[in-house]
């Protein structure tokens, strides 16, 4: 327990004290790309969850057609 404790405790500390700061993205805030990489990670994300949204869909209406007895 102590060492999840610890660890813990490391994970929590600030990252910015021992972080450098990245060129790439003050450049990219810099002339707006940022927000484009944003809205590529968002759509990707909507995609994803609307695809296991779908999934949840067929799965449940295939178990439904199911004989009770076979549900195990």
């Amino acid at each position: 327990m102590t060492k999840f404790f610890k660890l813990l405790c490391l994970l929590i500390l600030p990252a910015s004290a021992w972080a450098q700061p990245i060129e790439m993205a003050d450049t990219m805030r810099s002339e707006g790309k940022i927000y484009v990489v944003v809205a590529i990670l968002l759509l990707i994300f909507v995609g994803l969850i609307t695809y296991l949204i779908l999934l949840d869909r067929k799965i449940t209406k295939i178990e439904k057609k199911l004989p009770p007895d076979s549900n195990s």
